[in-house]
């Protein structure tokens, strides 16, 4: 009986999770995930261990002390929809009660044909990774904590340990986990760079050089062909974001007992980062409306169903605002979602920071593209309510995920910097090194300093959590502030006419 319940596995928890190996363990799990008693094994020792004194079990447990008295022991177990209380030898075991409730449970609690405990904990733990870092990550270091009673943490290897913090950490939403497991990759591709590791091996000394790394220093810069992607000198603000997930990982093993210390005490500055946020990368107008009039002469030479679908990638990117992967396809929610008004309106429904939705109105120059596009694709001009289909479609059917879009949008720039090399050098330049997250800038500079949106609605628009993020674009632009500063302190017509 205990080996068939060594492979269940709770999918109702992300990422799914192996319950305990004995019945014991398992029926305390389930206890804390389904919020009901499971199975309880009563004698008059431990009702007065567990209440105190006998008239307190008595009145706690009235029917498990009336049994008591003629029986050496009285269970409490959950079978069939509620908590039925008997004497030992007429309950069922603890084994039984647990396989009748996980079968109950059948869509949450499924037995895995898998024995190997890293297919059911560890690799959904750490989506993304390759098989090799995984198991390069199932090591411990001089500093694991390996006593269980200060361990509170109850990992046995850095791979469980970092299972446990992404879980905690990292799954509030989709961004968050990917972000981290990006970040949390990069540090480890360093370590094999460098022949450091395991990650509870890392020193102080160790961490102040991935941080050198990460600004380009020469500490950090003579590293082996076949990693540069990961390990290339990132900029001020990935940098920051490299060090704060690499921070926070150190804290959180060192609170939970994991770890002996914590190597990264104050590798950090986060707050003096977010304060200064000021974005700096910006498409020029001019190059925007040249990409703008590629992307219309393409559809108008050869309308084919490829050139339809990369105008209606580029003009959803260029007048929604919308982050990279809020306009990959997500099945569960059906987002992102185009639908149109009463009076023709189109109307982007994504799904943002936090798993939250957010409704973006675009403007009628969107119309025609995006019309054509699905018209191309077979389906009606406009979209019903009752539509469930991506909104961009995959070269082999389903959905464009997050690179695919990257790619359309990437080719539209490589094409006008293409066209733009004789002409304008610098343009060229510049739009070879844009990626699509530029245009969510130059949307958000569009609103707030073009257009003087105020800015709670431009913060609607673009889902930022806080209005200092979107405050933030003001700064991009002083004509507006001397503006507002002019119009302040302006002289009154009669005052100026006294003083001639």
């Amino acid at each position: 009986m205990t080996d068939i319940l060594t492979c269940w596995v709770d999918h109702g928890v992300t990422p799914p999770r192996r319950l305990p190996l004995e019945p014991e363990g398992i029926a305390a799990y389930l206890a804390e995930a389904l919020g009901h008693p499971v199975y309880a094994r009563w004698t008059w020792k431990r009702l007065i261990d567990v209440h105190g004194a006998l008239p307190d079990a008595r009145r706690a447990k009235p029917t498990v002390c009336r049994l008591l008295i003629d029986a050496p022991a009285v269970v409490e177990a959950w079978q069939r929809g509620r908590l039925q209380v008997t004497t030992e030898e007429q309950s069922s075991s603890v084994a039984q009660v647990v396989i009748a409730l996980l079968k109950t449970h059948r869509r949450r609690f499924k037995a895995s044909a898998a024995r190997k405990p890293q297919v059911l904990v560890d690799a959904p733990a750490i989506d993304g990774l390759p098989v090799s870092l995984i198991g390069w990550l199932q090591r411990v270091g001089r500093f694991h904590n390996p006593h269980p009673d200060t361990n509170t943490l109850g990992a046995g290897d850095d791979h469980a340990a970092v299972a446990a913090f992404l879980r905690e950490r990292a799954t509030r939403s989709r961004h968050t986990w990917r972000a981290y497991t990006a970040e949390l990759q990069r540090l480890a591709d360093w370590c094999t760079v460098r022949g450091r590791g395991p990650l509870s091996d890392l020193t102080r000394q160790d961490l102040l050089e991935y941080q050198s790394s990460l600004r380009g220093s020469p500490s950090g810069s003579a590293l082996p062909e076949g990693n540069g992607a990961a390990l290339a000198a990132l900029s001020e603000r990935s940098q920051s974001r490299a060090l704060a997930v690499t921070a926070s990982l150190f804290r959180y093993w060192h609170d939970t007992g994991y770890s002996l210390g914590n190597p990264a005490v104050g590798l950090w500055g986060g707050a003096r980062s977010r304060a200064g946020f000021t974005p700096k990368r910006f498409v020029p107008a001019a190059l925007l409306q040249a990409c703008d009039a590629w992307v219309a002469r393409s559809v108008a030479a050869d309308a084919d169903l490829v050139r339809w679908r990369r105008a209606a990638v580029w003009t959803l990117y260029r007048y929604s605002g919308a982050r990279l992967a809020e306009l990959a396809w997500n099945a569960a929610p059906n987002l992102p979602r185009l639908e149109v008004d009463e009076h023709k309106a189109w109307l982007l429904t994504v799904l943002g920071k936090g798993e939250k939705e957010r409704a973006i109105p675009l403007p009628h120059v969107c119309d025609a593209v995006l019309q054509a596009y699905r018209l191309a694709r077979g389906l009606r001009a406009l979209p019903n309510s009752l539509e469930q289909v991506p909104p961009i479609h995959g070269e082999k059917g389903g959905h464009l995920g997050a690179r695919g879009l990257y790619d359309e949008v990437k080719a539209v720039l490589l094409a006008v910097s293409a066209e733009l090399e004789c002409t304008d050098a610098a343009g060229a330049a510049l739009l070879r090194s844009v990626s699509p997250h530029w245009l969510r800038h130059a949307y958000a500079r569009t609103l707030v300093v073009d257009k003087r949106v105020p800015l709670p609605a431009a913060q609607a628009l673009l889902g930022h959590a806080s209005v200092q993020t979107t405050a933030a674009y003001a700064k991009t632009d002083l004509s507006q502030l001397r503006e507002l500063v002019e119009a302040g302190f302006a002289i009154p017509c009669s005052a100026s006419a006294r003083t001639a």
